[in-house]
């Protein structure tokens, strides 16, 4: 050992940032720091993000977190980020030419319809992508703002366009424009990389119109990227990778077969694949990570609305004063009342895919209260995340013994119990809520010495609870399939 202790981590999250510190010696984390974001609505279904902001935040972040530990101790700092968020910035200059477009940004959702109805080309792209065409995806969103934004066109003519999601526009920052990367598990977030090639797809890229060379090098998780100074302290970039999967990391599902659900502003199910990809027109193929051990692959089915309902209930119905408020008042009701909830606040992903799907309540009566409709959303999650499930236990012999989970949600004991009852599975909450942030400190490890490799690291993996479903019930069951069928009206 050289004497060093601690790992950082830069987690860049939809609605906040927040640095913290990992302890190797107490494999604990501390000194977090967190501040909130700005999102801006220009329209309905649009969502942006300053992208200046989210830098001055995560610098203001890291300065908290770093203050009381020495530069000697610390290995380094890894990032993990929201994924298919894109920003469009001057290579000389380092400003952006508009603000980012945020993953849950819909603008392009009439284009991807006109994609798909071509069905050889939607089938192209989710052959070579492991995607499907939607505007989640960061592709139709650079191509918008190539149309659609005059500095962004006038920047790729005169070549000093850079294009690249929130990790490469924050390492360009933090690094004074010397390192212009990003990983593989944020390029196969584009709908521009080939998951066979493991690299941007030229075809893609001229389908898309989108200029590879305004595109970053890829780069390996566990690679290093630069050296960056904060409060005069000299740190070490290294370990990168996409926030899902390095939830997926984080809560050690490192073989084939282990898989994790991680409930923050949306639902996102992993299952680790192993190192061969597997297409599924109802999931997502990614990559989970790339290292020097070689590649792994995952299927993914992305819930775009979850805690992002719960803060709805709070700051838009006024129904709960603080999240927590959603267990207690949803329990003090036996049921729903017959009323059913469909999260979509920001259209329906996986395993549904209507993009223009819109939130609904259904089953209201005069008797409904506010207890009814609060613990219909909290069901409408669970529900959403039982037909993923079912869709990815068909699609991959994933494990028989538990699903892992994290995020802030699973605090909720109510919501977890739902969530295990509907599978018939059993659920398993990690230790560490932090599990987003942990799998960047654990690649960070990988990068800078701190683990030997990854069996080292899948050791580490502690449990706080395991919510096992009670016994099968048939109103259980017809309620979901009610709820499937008003998904299927929508």
């Amino acid at each position: 050992m050289d004497g060093k202790r601690y790992i950082l981590a830069i987690d860049l999250g939809t609605t906040s940032v927040r640095t913290l510190a990992y302890d190797l010696q107490t494999n604990e984390i501390i000194n977090i720091a967190q501040k909130k974001i700005s999102q801006f609505y220009p329209h309905p279904g649009w969502v942006e993000q300053d992208a200046v902001e989210i830098v001055t935040a995560i610098i203001s972040c890291l300065e908290r977190t770093i203050s009381n530990l020495s530069a000697d101790l610390i290995y380094g700092v890894g990032i993990t980020n929201q994924r298919e968020t894109i920003v469009a910035w001057d290579k000389k200059t380092g400003k952006p030419f508009h603000r980012a477009i945020v993953w849950q940004c819909r603008r392009t959702f009439d284009y991807c319809e006109q994609l798909k109805k071509d069905k050889r080309t939607a089938d192209m792209i989710h052959r070579r992508t492991g995607l499907l065409v939607d505007s989640y995806f960061s592709a139709t969103k650079m191509a918008w703002l190539l149309k659609n934004s005059e500095r962004t066109a006038k920047a790729r003519a005169a070549g000093r366009l850079c294009f690249g999601t929130l990790d490469s526009y924050l390492i360009y920052c933090l690094t004074g424009g010397a390192a212009f990367v990003t990983d593989h598990s944020n390029a196969s977030r584009t709908l521009l990389y080939n998951l066979k090639l493991q690299d941007w797809d030229p075809e893609l890229c001229k389908f898309f119109d989108i200029p590879m060379e305004s595109l970053p090098r890829i780069i390996n998780c566990d690679e290093y990227i630069a050296e960056f100074k904060i409060k005069g302290k000299n740190l070490r970039l290294g370990g990168l990778i996409g926030d899902q999967q390095s939830s997926l990391f984080g809560q050690n599902c490192v073989r084939a077969g282990d898989f994790k659900t991680t409930y923050g502003t949306g639902a996102f199910m992993l299952a680790n694949i192993g190192n061969a990809p597997v297409l599924n027109k109802q999931l997502l193929t990614t990559v989970a990570w790339k290292t020097s051990e070689g590649i792994v692959y995952a299927l993914e089915g992305n819930m775009y609305s979850a805690g992002s309902c719960i803060n709805w209930l709070q700051d838009h119905l006024r129904l709960i004063s603080n999240p927590s408020e959603s267990e207690s008042l949803a329990g003090s009701v036996v049921d729903t009342g017959g009323v059913f909830f469909v999260p979509a606040l920001s259209g329906l992903g996986a395993p549904f895919w209507k993009g223009n799907a819109r939130a609904t309540f259904s089953g209201i009566t005069l008797s409904t209260t506010s207890a009814h409709l609060v613990r219909a959303v909290l069901r409408g999650i669970t529900y959403n995340t039982r037909a993923v499930f079912d869709y990815m236990r068909s699609s991959f012999p994933i494990n028989e013994r538990e699903m892992r989970v994290d995020g802030g949600m699973t605090a909720n004991s109510l919501l977890m119990q739902f969530q295990s009852d509907i599978m018939h599975f059993p659920v398993n909450v990690s230790a560490v809520t932090e599990s987003t942030a942990l799998g960047a400190c654990y690649m960070a490890g990988l990068c800078f010495g701190a683990f030997k490799n990854i069996e080292s690291i899948s050791k580490l993996y502690k449990s706080k609870k395991i919510y096992k479903p009670t016994a099968h019930d048939t109103k259980r069951e017809s309620n979901y399939e009610e709820w499937l069928r008003i998904v299927e009206r929508l």
